[in-house]
């Protein structure tokens, strides 16, 4: 994600409570905290290889296509 630039909401005293920021950079922020979240979740689990995934995917008719 690239530089911000940092706004900020102040209080009477000029105490920093809350930030501004795009609605761009606030979805990609909840994306982000959502996939590590979702890795953390399954940090237990065993891997699957490449061979079983495609082959739990067929077995559900389901199509494997690689990125790219």
């Amino acid at each position: 994600m690239g530089a911000l630039k940092q706004q900020f909401l102040v209080d009477e005293g000029g105490k920093k409570t809350a930030v501004v920021l795009p609605v761009a950079k606030y979805k990609k922020l909840l994306e982000d905290l959502h996939d590590l979240a979702v890795v953390a979740e399954r940090r237990q689990e065993e891997p699957v290889d490449l061979q079983e995934m495609k082959r739990r995917l067929e077995a559900n008719d389901q199509q494997f296509n690689p990125p790219g």
